[in-house]
């Protein structure tokens, strides 16, 4: 019975817990302004994404950033492609959304 009981106390103490940590407001001025270890100013974005302040220190990194292959993403937005394979259509493309070409369903 005491066994049952510790039980239930602990399920309704981590669902409180829980439900207040979901709860947490979100800061309305975002990206915050950080500075890193090395005393470097960013910006932390809302998506996990950050950037430096610094211009100069911003288009070095970009051009960093450019020679890894998992930064080249497809823009969002665009169609086509099977788990990364295939052709990926653009928005703007005479392509882009035309729908089925059978003759039956036109």
């Amino acid at each position: 019975m005491n066994l049952r009981l510790l039980m239930l106390l602990c399920c309704g103490l981590s669902a409180a817990v829980q439900a207040q940590s979901a709860s947490a407001p979100v800061p309305e001025h975002l990206p915050l302004e950080a500075v890193t270890s090395t005393g470097d100013k960013v910006l932390l974005h809302p998506n996990g994404r950050w950037e430096f302040v610094d211009a100069k220190k911003a288009e070095i990194a970009k051009k960093v950033a450019e020679q890894y292959p998992e930064n080249k993403l497809v823009p969002e937005g665009a169609q086509g492609g099977l788990f990364g394979v295939g052709r990926k259509i653009l928005p703007g493309d005479k392509d882009y959304n035309r729908g089925s070409l059978s003759p039956k369903t036109r």
